[in-house]
């Protein structure tokens, strides 16, 4: 069970009537009853122990030691935490989470990593060779995506998808100050768009407008159309989206982004570096890149298909002069000029130089392979699925496969699931499981395990109506929630106890 489902088991627990009472004096005021602090001191403690699953087999250091440790005992120790937790991810039973994770291109990495760990972005004159990795990272991703001779398609490399649509979320709000006077700027997403389009409008103080889905699992462009205001500055569409590995209509709502003189990002952190090669693969790719006149920016992680250490990834723009909104630069400062393209000022250069490392060895031909091995694989669950009569995917995905079910409560499949030792994706509204297939669902016999698996957890659940499993009321619990307050303040007391030493 993962530690959010330990969180929502929690909530099913405590009593509903000092949810809601907390929930009203989080309203009021800041902070929550006493007997709501007891009900979290309880269940953090409960918790810290699957946080901290080490504290009895390992040194723990609150203070610097006094001599330091012999390095052979220390990368003798990680070395045992890695072996602890190298087994699940490495024999495919997990959603998402590592891309390739073979052994040989994981050496490779490591190689490329130890021999540029010392260098920084934020020094190009000292270390000119990651300036050249990350412009050529920046270009081949580009041409994968739409750049021809007749655009000019920009960017940037960053820490990862999060990043690179906070920057263009930032880009977007500066350009609209800038170009149309907006300072109350709003953004439209579907539901189904990444977190991170919510982060970027906290952090940036942007609202933002979330729409509907079509019965297609892809965003409903009406609704799209409805929502514009005058102080839109930004529209969005995922190729594909998390949840359930569908491409919004990128043309639709890039044509009215077009339309209104706004821009319009194209989230394919997930896509960028399977749909170019599942195109050329002769598969059924709606437009979604460059290619796409409205498109006018689009993210791409190079450390998930990528197959570049974690964590980097591309931001692409439509011309320099929106890139430009991107940037950062201080004239007047005592320590003399002083810029960065990302949110970062010192960088791991050794991160570009793996994902530059990697992209190089795969080549055309690798992501080719990587991606048919994915997509077939992806076909056999696909069909193993629709012959359960019990489940149902949700939209057409290509490799990131959602499921629900009309008759049966789909978490307790999942629950069942875990118990055979699968680790997939709860996801709410409409309840549903995903899995996200990479390169370590491709090996032998692994669709025909998981389709196996998830028929027995659908005849087990069948034959087992009045057993409620551990992760049912949990998920239930989690899609129907109203108290987000509690549940915002629990998470936030929960990363304090992951930095609890």
């Amino acid at each position: 069970m993962s530690v959010t489902e330990k969180i929502f088991q929690w909530l099913n627990r405590v009593p509903p009537r000092v949810l809601r009472a907390a929930e009203k004096t989080m309203r009021a005021v800041p902070g929550v009853d006493a007997r709501m602090e007891q009900e979290y001191a309880r269940m953090l403690g409960d918790l810290e122990p699957a946080l901290k699953p080490y504290a009895r087999d390992f040194s723990a250091y609150t203070q610097l030691p006094p001599t330091g440790v012999d390095r052979a005992v220390i990368l003798e120790e990680m070395e045992a935490l890695n072996a602890r937790e190298r087994a699940k991810w490495q024999d495919g039973f997990v959603s998402g989470a590592v891309y390739h994770g073979d052994a040989a291109h994981i050496d490779f990495l490591n190689r490329v990593y130890a021999l540029h760990s010392q260098s920084n972005p934020l020094h190009a004159d000292v270390f000119p060779s990651t300036s050249k990795f990350e412009a050529e990272i920046v270009s081949m991703t580009a041409h994968l995506l739409g750049a021809n001779a007749s655009n000019e398609i920009v960017g940037t490399v960053t820490s990862g998808g999060t990043e690179s649509i906070l920057l263009a979320m930032k880009t977007y709000r500066d350009w609209a100050r800038d170009k149309k006077g907006i300072t109350a700027p709003e953004i439209i997403a579907p539901v189904s768009a990444h977190a991170a389009f919510d982060k970027a409008a906290q952090y940036f103080n942007l609202k933002l407008v979330r729409i509907p889905l079509r019965d297609d699992m892809r965003a409903d462009v009406d609704a799209a159309r409805r929502a514009l205001s005058q102080n839109t500055i930004a529209l969005i569409g995922s190729a594909p989206c998390f949840p359930y590995g569908v491409i919004d209509p990128i043309p639709e709502l890039s044509d009215l982004a077009r339309e209104h003189g706004i821009g319009f990002h194209t989230d394919a952190c997930l896509g960028g570096f399977v749909l170019p090669f599942a195109e050329k693969l002769g598969y059924p790719v709606p437009p979604y890149d460059f290619r796409v006149p409205g498109v006018t920016s689009l993210s791409a992680d190079t450390h998930k298909y990528g197959y570049a250490a974690k964590g980097t990834s591309v931001i692409l723009y439509r011309g320099r002069a929106l890139r430009h909104y991107q940037y950062y630069t201080a004239t007047d400062w005592s320590g003399g000029l002083y810029f960065s393209p990302t949110f970062a000022g010192s960088r791991p250069g050794a991160l570009s130089a793996t994902a530059w490392a990697a992209m190089v060895s795969m080549g055309e031909n690798g992501y080719l392979d990587a991606t048919r091995k994915i997509l077939e694989t992806a076909t056999k669950i696909k069909n193993g699925i629709r012959e359960i009569s019990e489940l149902k995917i949700l939209g057409d995905p290509l490799w990131v496969i959602a499921f629900a079910s009309e008759t049966l409560d789909i978490y307790k499949v999942m629950d069942a699931m875990t118990k055979r030792g699968w680790s997939l994706n709860g996801l709410h509204r409409p309840p549903a499981v995903h899995i996200a297939l990479t390169l370590r669902h491709t090996q032998e016999n692994f669709a025909e395990r998981f389709v196996s698996d998830l028929r027995d957890a659908v005849e087990y659940v069948k034959a087992h109506p009045a057993e409620k499993g551990e992760l049912a009321p949990v998920y239930g619990l989690a899609a129907n929630l109203p108290l987000r307050g509690v549940v915002s303040d629990l998470l936030k007391r929960y990363m304090d106890v992951l930095y609890k030493v």
